[in-house]
């Protein structure tokens, strides 16, 4: 690789100064993504009751039909053609993010930033079946990337301030803000780092202090009166483990089927596909209203109503094929809280079984409730640590970790012995799968590019010149703790090292995949 040693230089200079600047940078960004999410928030609980009563006023007659399916056709219609006009909103927003971060994607981020934020609003507004926190993680990073961009800041930031508006999004929509940095470095920038760490804390921090100063400080899900689960019953909890991670393998096949079978009808317009979900949501609002939406309401329910595992299938069923219908259209919204909401009814139904059949207190069918929720996400999104602190942190309880972790080992362990990839992952592929995958080219522009030596890799142990770099790249730094390490031939590489490597931007995918390989991927 050839390059300049003022440039190394002037690239290294930068970097030693860049952790302070990304913590202010990052707070910014959080107060930014806080107040936007805040005003999203608030217009998702204005329009609700609207449609909400507009549902329930539906007494029989033709014109009480037409009018509340008009509506939600043109809705559609609306929805339809913001997602025509820009493809990157559909969906979660979550994979297109990790996509950017790939150096796989390139997108508009003021035209997704608004977009978003407008086809979001109306899709949960009207009840569809998704949840905010992927709109909201989508629009962060918008807001990280174009805060970059306004401010000219170089391609060594970017990939930070991307991930830290990521995390204050996640942060500001479930009051999460703990998740919100444990996702950004379990799920989207996928490998722990120290600036990673620091600017993705101080954002997530940010916005959850702007959210709480509007929308008060209780948890996302605040459950009174739940026992610690007693060490005897332990047994039962392997149980649901194994159940969750099959329901989430099931999940995730029909998540991908749905777009699928969506992919089938080419030749309708987006517009007009994009109706279907909605008028579904009509259908639901009108029969069992209490299906609608993300389904906050429903796993609060679920403690207060003793519903039978008769009504409980029912919702079950119902709730599953309705996400299916909503998400593999493309509407913009995400599937965290529908997949905590099948997760938790689960649980209900679980709990019923083992509470009747085998004596287990009642008074714990919550705790199965809470645990199943945790398992199902860790066996469809493959991000167990994310998992057990959301969890903890949406119900307000850290008294039940041990539990959560047993159940969320478990229910991971089921869905990678069954091959189950993580949902983002197969949602990217199949993004770039369509050809979405163009990225803007930064001819001569370089920047670094930072990972850690994780135990068993191939990199793990060799020395300097026994590695395969990737082409067009420059090992330029190996930080070991507080020690920073310029590397010869003979530098021998230990697990926990973070190498620094300089690349060229319009190879950066690539040496994305092939570093990965090399100090990641366990031999």
């Amino acid at each position: 690789m050839s390059v300049d040693k003022d440039e190394i230089i002037s690239i290294m200079s930068h970097r030693k100064n860049l952790k302070f600047k990304l913590v202010l940078e990052s707070l910014l960004i959080g107060i930014i993504v806080g107040g936007i999410i805040v005003l999203n928030r608030l217009l998702i609980n204005k329009l609700t009751p609207y449609f909400m009563k507009l549902y329930k006023g539906v007494e029989g007659n033709v014109f009480d039909y037409i009018k509340v399916f008009g509506i939600l056709v043109l809705v559609g219609l609306f929805v339809g053609f913001l997602v025509k006009r820009e493809p990157m909103i559909s969906g979660s927003g979550i994979p297109q993010v990790e996509g950017i971060l790939m150096k796989s994607l390139s997108i508009n981020w003021l035209k997704v930033l608004i977009y978003k934020f407008v086809g979001g609003t109306l899709s949960l507004a009207t009840g569809l079946s998704v949840g905010r926190e992927g709109p909201s993680v989508q629009i962060g990073a918008a807001v990280g990337q174009g805060f970059s961009k306004v401010c000219r800041r170089i391609n060594i930031e970017e990939k930070f301030l991307i991930t830290s508006g990521a995390s204050a999004g996640l942060s500001a929509a479930f009051n999460a803000p703990i998740s919100g940095v444990i996702f950004a470095l379990e799920e989207v920038h996928k490998n722990f780092s120290p600036l990673v760490l620091l600017s993705a804390m101080a954002a997530s921090l940010a916005a959850d202090f702007v959210c709480k100063q509007f929308l008060g400080v209780a948890p996302a899900m605040e459950f009174t009166g739940v026992n610690m689960f007693p060490l005897k019953y332990y047994w039962s909890l392997l149980l649901l483990g194994i159940l969750v991670g099959i329901t989430g393998i099931i999940f995730n096949k029909g998540i991908l089927a749905s777009q699928k079978i969506y992919e089938i009808f080419k030749k309708i317009p987006t517009e007009i596909k994009m109706v279907v979900p909605f008028i579904c949501a009509g259908l639901v609002g009108i029969l069992t209203p209490i299906l609608l939406g993300g389904g906050h309401e429903l796993i609060m329910s679920l403690v207060t109503k003793g519903f039978t595992i008769k009504i409980l299938l029912f919702f079950l069923i119902i709730k599953y094929i309705f996400t299916l219908i909503s998400f593999g259209s493309g509407a913009p919204g995400g599937i965290f809280f529908p997949l905590l909401v099948l997760g938790a009814l689960v649980g209900n139904i679980y709990g019923i079984f083992i509470s009747d059949f085998f004596g287990l207190p009642k008074e714990f069918i919550v705790n199965f409730i809470i645990l199943a929720m945790a398992g199902h996400f860790a066996s469809i999104v493959k991000a167990p640590i994310t998992g057990i602190i959301l969890i903890t942190e949406m119900t307000g309880s850290f008294e039940h970790l041990l539990a959560l972790a047993f159940v969320v080992i478990i229910s991971y362990l089921t869905a990678d012995i069954f091959k189950s990839r993580p949902i983002y992952d197969s949602l990217l592929e199949r993004i770039l799968m369509k050809g979405n995958n163009s990225t803007k080219a930064y001819r001569g522009s370089k920047t670094l590019l930072e990972k850690c030596v994780c135990m068993g890799s191939y990199a793990e142990g060799r020395y300097v010149s026994e590695v395969k770099w990737p082409k067009n790249s420059l090992l330029v730094s190996i930080k070991r703790g507080d020690r920073e390490i310029i590397p010869k031939g003979d530098t021998k590489i230990d697990s926990g090292d973070f190498l620094v490597l300089l690349i060229n931007e319009n190879n950066a995918r690539e040496a994305l995949v092939e570093i990965d390989k090399l100090a990641s991927k366990v031999y």
